[in-house]
């Protein structure tokens, strides 16, 4: 089918063409919309269906929102199955609440919506010099999100009615000190152990195995053995960097560019100034700026009348505590280290000039320019390199944004074969071995990227041997791959796995002896606890110093009764051994900070507000028959670069 499209391109665009369009006149997009709709729903909340688009647009605002949040973030960290699940689950809490806050009739004021929208920091930052909202740059922003302003606050004035759902419970929350210092007291608990460790290490000496025991081994898991499936590919990449390397820049053109951004490669003019500051803050009473401002002019005019004695007079009154004991001097500086009234004038004097007073936010400043340090440019030979780095890499940039449709249909259209592409772009045809479905450990770029993977395993790159298509693998970076061979997962011969064979059962069987061993002791002690003489030293643990024992002892260990000890405990560690703990007593809580016992008490009442609303929650779930029809993916599974990875 695929071999018709691609021979028949020019045809079937016009089959298309006849097609679709008339479709478009009879029936319109809303058409298309409801037949699109018509796919099976991934939820149901108060009987409406969130759809698996509305999924998918709800996982790539997530994902966005992540990136402009942390830019350097690692994507394929955000479209797991797992990630993708939880923004489902946030989707349908946004649903549940949504329908709550509209059942109870909670409603949003103009005036709440306005408050909530002039604490946005990013509207803020939309505001003119005059405090007045720049209506066509807040009309832009929205716009990259496919916004308009009406359909925003429209979101903003539902959010914060959903809020109110759980607000009344988060805020009615109560918990007494006395009643949260028994769970505090219970979980910072101490304890008085002994520990007894049987470890599997020794007891492998004890262990014997005949062939037909690892055969027999080998047998009943042969699952463990199994090498997975493997291909050879050869991939090329698109990105900035590679086509760089294939541009031809002249010199002329180097030259031209250095000459346009000269002041990229130098210092720029830097000026050397003292001053006498007579200090008042701007939120000063004005009677106080023009006290200050009094006094700084009859320190101008001293300084009018004797200039050498500028040195002299800062370290007498300027109330700068950092240049003062200096006589007033500064250093060095550029445009853009000072205020900007300072600035101006700094830069305005001649060397050896004293400055008229200069009002800023600090105060009233005396200026004095001692030196200046003229700009520099480098000559071009000595940034040649610099020059043809960073003109590369604009030019590269430029040209990605010309050549990723051409890369993504000739990878379509040429689909037996990479080269083609590779030659026409200059691109170079890159070649990997024994690759699998998951990213090995130590693999990077394209060969990590979960997306690319799945594109290379799919049934038409597997069974035809057909490039696959342009896969997006970062912001400016395309992908398109190539099985040259494949070897399906298989189970390796004994022969080639017995070490491994023998090493696995001889470490089971020593667990099952540390295991036998530990038990019996436990027993024994428990009969005559006068010969439990194998027990370590006591040593004190709570749940927050665990002193190197796994969770699983610990916990066995806090669950004894006080009324019970001493007391002992086996605990089952599987491969890890078996532990042995006698529990002797409860220990005194060890005195904390009268700060740090106001904060456990505050993060007490947050957990214990944050577990009645999900208890809420949950309720309000049940009210509202609020229902995920798609199943929960396994830990260990990993993306596949659809809409429906979870699924």
């Amino acid at each position: 089918m695929f071999d018709f499209v691609r021979k028949h391109m020019k045809v079937m665009q016009f089959l298309l063409f006849l097609l679709i369009v008339p479709s478009f006149v009879l029936f319109g997009l809303d058409g298309y919309n409801r037949f699109r709709d018509k796919a099976p729903p991934v939820a149901r909340v108060a009987g409406h269906d969130v759809t698996q688009a509305e999924w998918d647009a709800a996982q790539k605002a997530e994902v966005q929102r992540a990136r402009d949040t942390m830019p350097t973030v690692d994507v394929k960290l955000l479209d797991t199955p797992q990630a993708r699940y939880a923004t489902l689950e946030r989707l349908v809490q946004q649903r549940v609440l949504a329908a709550a806050a509209d059942k109870m009739r909670l409603v949003t004021t103009d005036a709440r919506l306005a408050a909530e929208l002039q604490q946005n920091p990013t509207i803020a930052a939309l505001r003119k010099p005059d405090g007045s909202l720049d209506i066509e740059r807040y009309r832009q922003l929205l716009a990259l999100q496919g916004l308009t302003p009406a359909a925003f606050e429209a979101q903003v004035r539902a959010d914060l009615s959903s809020r109110q759902v759980l607000l009344g419970v988060t805020e009615s929350a109560f918990t007494p000190a006395a009643v949260a210092n028994v769970g505090l007291d219970a979980f910072f608990e101490r304890r008085e152990v002994q520990v007894a460790r049987f470890l599997p290490a020794d007891f492998q000496a004890k262990v014997t195995v005949s062939e037909e025991d690892l055969q027999a081994f080998y047998k009943r898991n042969e699952a463990r053995f199994r090498a997975p499936e493997q291909a050879d590919i050869e991939y090329v990449v698109l990105d900035p960097e590679a086509i760089g390397k294939t541009l031809n820049i002249s010199e002329a053109d180097l030259r031209a560019d250095y000459e346009q951004n000269a002041a990229r490669y130098g210092a720029p003019e830097e000026r050397r100034a003292s001053h006498i500051l007579i200090a008042a803050g701007k939120d000063q009473p004005q009677a106080e700026r023009d006290k200050a401002r009094a006094r700084a002019e009859a320190l101008l005019a001293e300084v009018r009348k004797a200039p050498a004695r500028f040195a002299e007079l800062a370290k007498q009154n300027s109330q700068d505590p950092g240049s003062a004991a200096k006589g007033g001097d500064l250093g060095f500086f550029a445009r853009g280290a000072m205020v900007k009234p300072f600035e101006d004038a700094a830069f305005s004097l001649k060397k050896g000039e004293i400055s008229d007073v200069v009002a800023s936010d600090f105060g009233y400043h005396i200026i004095e320019l001692t030196d200046i340090k003229p700009a520099t440019i480098k000559p071009f030979e000595q940034v040649r390199g610099q020059v043809e780095a960073d003109l590369r890499k604009q030019l590269a940039q430029r040209r990605f944004a010309e050549v990723a449709d051409a890369f993504t249909n000739d990878v379509y259209e040429q689909a037996d074969n990479l080269k083609a592409v590779a030659d026409k772009l200059k691109l170079p045809l890159l070649t990997a071995k024994g690759v699998t479905r998951q990213p090995a450990p130590d693999a990077k770029g394209a060969l990590a990227n979960p997306k690319f993977l799945a594109a290379l395993f799919s049934p038409d790159s597997l069974e035809k041997k057909r490039n696959t298509e342009a896969v997006e693998i970062g912001a400016n970076q395309l992908v398109s791959g190539r099985v040259v061979s494949y070897t399906p997962a298989k189970t390796r011969p004994f022969e080639e796995v017995r070490d491994q064979v023998k090493a696995l059962l001889v470490a089971e069987r020593a667990a099952e002896l540390a295991r036998k061993e530990g038990m019996a002791r436990l027993a024994e002690w428990k009969k005559d606890p006068a010969a439990a003489s194998g027990l370590g030293a006591a040593v004190v643990i709570s749940r927050t110093e665990a002193q190197g024992l796994a969770p699983a002892v610990v916990d066995a260990v806090m669950r004894v009764a006080r009324g019970q000890m001493p007391s002992l405990v086996g605990v089952d560690l599987g491969s890890a051994g078996y532990v042995l703990a006698r529990v002797n007593k409860v220990m005194p809580k060890e005195p904390l900070p009268a700060t740090v016992e106001r904060q456990n008490l505050q993060r007490y009442a947050e957990l214990w507000s944050s577990e009645e609303a999900r208890a809420y929650y949950e309720l309000l779930k049940a009210r509202f028959k609020a229902e995920i029809l798609v199943p929960r993916p396994k830990p260990d599974e990993t993306a596949d670069g659809s809409g429906a990875a979870a699924q």
